[in-house]
């Protein structure tokens, strides 16, 4: 909890920060001079985006812990919720390949951000009407149409508002206030689930968050500063050399290729015998998990390196998936799954901020090609893992992600990573 206080400050600060009207709008004052050059304090932009976040995930956390026992009421099964997930990462994927390059040119990203967030809210609501499991699996695709369009937009402002000593910190700050937004929502869907509320219902209160989200995104992008038109001379691929970027992107995008969708796990679960009305709780737990972990991720990729951390990461899900693959209680199933936060708050500052480093230029470009090559890993993981559920078992399903995601963990290691960001360069 000291963690998740932490985040309720840095956003107490931001809210009531002043902004100034010039270019560098948006920014903390100037620090006083001392001996320590090095920057200390997260810029307002980030945590003006993280707070963005929490919201949105405040509603999208209302919605998706409730979708397997949504779905099963529908009649679908664990093949429709693998292509769920799959299907939806995959629709996300594919834009955020484009709106990565879109990100990059001038006058481009606040929009991206804008019409991202905005798509998602106005749909979500509308789950909730939804007669058959295909029409679920419809909605959450243009669900994940705007998170396609504003994901490479926020992550590049982030990485060019945030000093470079600092990316791990940044990312592993918005993670955690992401997290603790899923954390109230599933917290709220959970309370009104036991108040007597229709799960629909539940689903459709999911406007008033999406409000407040809207209200808030207006404030910030108003505020942050607009990308700088790149420099001619600067260098025109993401890195000096393709294979840099890319071994290490196709090794990130294998290690979501043998996770097993978190649509299953919540539906593992059930099948261990948690009640769907505890479900929202569950997942709630999971995400306080995860933030409390997020912040102290990033910290421990600044100051040991991306490498290691992606590893344990890995090293941590995976293992995860092999006690969830066994015979367990109830109770040793739940606290099993909360682990899985941990390896949640290694993974994902770390990736982000080894993305920034791999691509100091074109940066909007190299979060488009990771979240593009991970979010199409997702699709034949939901497939395939949610097949071999359905017709072998979860034994046989989360055992074997256990032991894919093991060695492509280990094989990580050798894959050079750089350990420290590069210097920022002068223009973009």
């Amino acid at each position: 909890m000291t963690y998740v206080s932490a985040y309720i400050n840095e956003i107490n600060q931001y809210m009531s920060m002043a902004y100034g009207d010039g270019p560098g709008g948006g920014t903390p004052a100037p620090l006083p001079p001392g001996p320590a050059a090095q920057p200390s304090a997260l810029p307002a932009t980030v945590k003006g985006l993280s707070l963005v976040s929490l919201f949105n995930d405040f509603a999208s956390e209302m919605v998706y812990p409730l979708l397997p026992a949504f779905i099963t009421s529908l009649g679908g099964g664990p093949a429709i919720l693998g292509a769920l997930d799959g299907a939806s990462d995959l629709t996300s994927a594919l834009l955020k390949w484009l709106s990565g390059r879109w990100a990059d040119r001038p006058g481009w990203r606040k929009p991206l951000i804008l019409v991202g967030y905005g798509t998602a809210l106005f749909i979500r609501p509308f789950i909730a009407l939804a007669g058959a499991a295909t029409t679920v699996l419809g909605f959450r695709v243009i669900d994940r149409v705007g998170k396609g369009l504003r994901t490479p937009a926020r992550d590049a402002m982030i990485a060019d508002a945030t000093p470079a000593p600092l990316l791990g910190r940044a990312f592993g700050f918005h993670r955690g206030a992401d997290h603790f937004g899923a954390v109230l929502g599933s917290v709220a869907a959970w309370f009104l689930l036991t108040r007597g509320v229709a799960v629909r219902d539940v689903i459709a209160w999911t406007w008033l968050p999406g409000v407040v989200v809207m209200l808030i995104l207006f404030r910030v992008l108003r505020h942050a500063p607009s990308l700088k038109p790149r420099d001619p001379a600067a260098p025109a691929r993401l890195d000096a050399t393709g294979r840099v970027f890319w071994g290490p992107m196709l090794m990130l995008a294998a290690l979501t290729l043998f996770r097993v969708p978190e649509a299953l796990l919540l539906f593992r679960l059930q099948g261990l015998g948690v009640p769907v009305a505890t479900v929202p709780l569950v997942w709630a737990g999971l995400h306080v998990v995860r933030s409390g972990a997020a912040y102290p991720g990033g910290w421990l990729s600044d100051t040991l390196g991306t490498r290691g951390t992606v590893a344990v990461g890995g090293l941590l899900f995976a293992g995860v998936m092999y006690l969830l693959g066994g015979a367990l209680t109830e109770a040793a199933g739940v606290a099993t799954f909360l682990a899985l936060g941990l390896a949640g708050g290694l993974l994902e500052p770390a990736e982000r901020s080894l993305v920034a480093q791999l691509a100091p230029v074109r940066t909007g470009r190299g979060f488009g090609a990771y979240h593009g090559v991970t979010g199409l890993a997702a699709l034949p993981a939901g497939l395939l893992f949610g097949l071999v559920y359905q017709n072998a078992g979860a034994n046989v399903a989360l055992r074997a992600s256990a032991a894919l995601m093991a060695v492509t963990a280990l094989g990580w290691l050798v894959i050079r990573s750089p350990r420290t960001p590069p210097p920022p360069l002068p223009t973009r």
